[in-house]
Order: structure tokens, then sequence, then C-alpha cells
């Protein structure tokens, strides 16, 4: 199993989602982060004053799956999330050594 991490630009994640749906992912956790990288921050002017906001709002998807199916996932992610403009974000991949449904008390890949 390996845990798929992504981080993407907020307004791409109803077509990744739907993107990840189709190709049959059946659960995911979202998180509102913020971050910079090279898309550095930008500027804002509050009352007149001018400042600089170095994060930059961005949404964290992390999804649990079977090590058969990485590359379809990781996939889908990058075509939906795509934009082709600075700051479109990153995947990456880890191992999971463990998973537990707590509800059922079901492990390893059938917890996912």
């Amino acid at each position: 199993m390996r845990l798929i991490t992504a981080v993407i630009k907020p307004h791409r994640l109803d077509d990744v989602k739907e993107a990840l749906v189709k190709v049959g992912v059946q659960a995911l956790t979202v998180t509102e982060v913020k971050g910079f990288g090279r898309q550095g921050g930008h500027t804002e002017t509050y009352r007149g004053a001018e400042y600089r906001v170095d994060f930059v709002p961005k949404i964290k998807l992390e999804i649990v799956a079977d090590d058969t199916r990485i590359d379809e996932i990781t996939m889908a992610i990058r075509d939906a999330a795509q934009t082709g403009v600075i700051g479109d974000g990153k995947i990456w991949v880890t191992p999971v050594e463990s998973l537990v449904r707590i509800r059922t008390g079901d492990v390893g890949s059938a917890a996912i």
C-alpha cells in the first residue's frame, strides 16, 4: 500500500475529484493548506497599504491505494490538475506500513 499526497490549486479540486471517481477511487482526504514554492507569493492592497502575501492557498489530497493502482491514480490527478501555469502543484507517493479501518477492524488492503 502507498499514500498518494497531492498539493493542487484550489480551483482544480472538482476536476481532480471527478477524475479520481472515474478511475475508481472511493475515498480521499482533502485539506486546505497554504504554502509557497517557485510560484512565490503575491502582493495585495488593504486600505491603501500594499503588502506581500508569501503563502498561497492550496488543497492537499491524500489517498491510500494498493501498489498496483499508484500510476493510474497519480496520472488521473496530474491530468486533471494541470493548467500549464507555475504553481500547479506536486504529487508524491510514500509507503504505508499498516492500515486499520476503525469501524470493522479490517487491516491492510481490506481496510482501503
